[in-house]
């Protein structure tokens, strides 16, 4: 569990493809994520038992959640039901906030 967390306490985790994940604030039935995209990076569809809620911090993404596009701006926000298969595009470099309910215990190991 990370409580509080100052963004200079946490290093950046590459991911490759210009994408890079930053782990923030968790708990067991919580979590926030900062991921960080270059222009053009393809977030690849996937699916996970999570929900989750993205927020646009900064950039231009497309975002889709199985046969339904969205264009996000900053400011923009869309939930993502478990289960659902969604994915972006990175039209102008950016970062999103990820939520996740529960907690993905897959980022922390």
């Amino acid at each position: 569990m990370q409580t509080f967390v100052r963004p200079d306490q946490v290093e950046w985790t590459e991911l490759g493809n210009g994408q890079r994940r930053k782990v923030c604030a968790y708990n067991d039935q919580l979590m926030s994520v900062r991921v960080n995209f270059d222009d053009g990076a393809v977030g690849t569809d996937h699916s996970h038992p999570h929900t989750q809620i993205s927020y646009v911090l900064e950039g231009e993404f497309t975002y889709h959640i199985e046969d339904t596009v969205y264009t996000m701006h900053p400011g923009d926000s869309i939930v993502v039901d478990g289960g659902k298969v969604h994915g972006c595009t990175c039209l102008k470099a950016g970062t999103l906030l990820d939520v996740f309910s529960p907690m993905r215990e897959d980022f922390i190991r």
